[in-house]
């Protein structure tokens, strides 16, 4: 058995331009369900962007994450998040209402990302506790660069996306073991004969 694993640059590049996922995301979460001014609209709408981030992130991190476990996770755990982030804000647009509902979004999505987390991962843990501070990140990020988050987005924007994806792929790393791949090639030697 040979480990293979990408070089943790790339993977990390390859996370991070997950953030693509969250506007296309956004706006199909919206399209099915409208703003997120009630709690069907903030439970279906979050649910639809879950489904969307977490398929997203589960392409780029396909090394690591297994799609059948991290999308499902992401679809409830956004979904929830979300209902409870928007209702305890009562769906308020202000900077300080969108951290908070960041933060209780991420309050519940961490831990089903979590559960959702390769066997092998160490400290699953950390990436639930990440999350809050992470999501509210994404919102603050977002509303600071102009984004016109009054219209009652299911998720942050692009500015947002990014800067979550990007620190969010750096935990990653470390929380995730490296592949293992069976029967790889052995690496010839430099007499060009097979380790």
């Amino acid at each position: 058995m040979v480990t293979v694993s990408a070089s943790p640059w790339r993977t990390w590049l390859l996370w991070t331009a997950g953030f693509l996922a969250f506007p296309v995301a956004g706006i199909l979460g919206t399209a099915v369900a409208g703003p997120v001014d009630s709690p069907v609209a903030a439970l279906v709408g979050g649910a639809v962007t879950g489904l969307v981030v977490g398929a997203g992130q589960a392409l780029v991190g396909w090394v690591h994450l297994d799609a059948r476990r991290w999308v499902p996770a992401t679809t409830v755990g956004m979904g929830l998040g979300l209902l409870l982030g928007a209702v305890v804000v009562g769906y308020g647009t202000s900077l300080g209402d969108l951290a908070l509902m960041g933060a209780l979004t991420g309050l519940v999505l961490g831990p089903a990302q979590a559960l959702a987390l390769p066997p092998g991962a160490r400290g699953r843990w950390a990436w639930a506790a990440a999350m809050p501070v992470l999501w509210a990140l994404g919102w603050i990020a977002t509303a600071l660069g102009g984004i016109a988050v009054e219209e009652q987005f299911t998720v942050f924007g692009a500015y947002g996306a990014l800067a979550f994806s990007a620190l969010s792929g750096l935990l990653l790393l470390r929380l995730l073991p490296a592949r293992h791949v069976a029967d790889a090639p052995a690496a010839p030697t430099p007499d060009g004969a097979r380790a």
